[in-house]
């Protein structure tokens, strides 16, 4: 650890690509940040694992099977929402007109 694995540039562009507007502070700890979790997945990714191992922690809790089930119908569904209007949830608006 120490050196940046990802560039000042690469955390600019990513933060512009999200619409973000970091201060010089902010793309420094970025950097820091995203090289540290970087290097984290790089000696993970070195590690000569058997064929076969899981890559869940051990006791981790098995995952359901997926079979397909009845689905709820639609007043069911609709129970429980706070507002519903025409077979649908109405929900506040949340992008732009």
């Amino acid at each position: 650890m120490g050196r940046d694995v990802i560039a000042a540039a690469e955390v600019r562009r990513i933060a512009a690509l999200a619409r973000l507007a970091l201060t010089e502070d902010e793309v420094r700890r970025m950097t820091r940040d995203l090289s540290a979790i970087l290097e984290y997945v790089a000696l993970l990714d070195a590690l000569e694992l058997p064929d076969g191992t899981p890559l869940s922690p051990a006791g981790s809790p098995a995952m359901r099977s997926d079979d397909p089930a009845a689905s709820l119908d639609e007043r069911t569904a609709l129970a429980g929402a706070p507002r519903a209007a025409r077979g649908h949830f109405v929900v506040p608006r949340v992008v732009g007109p």
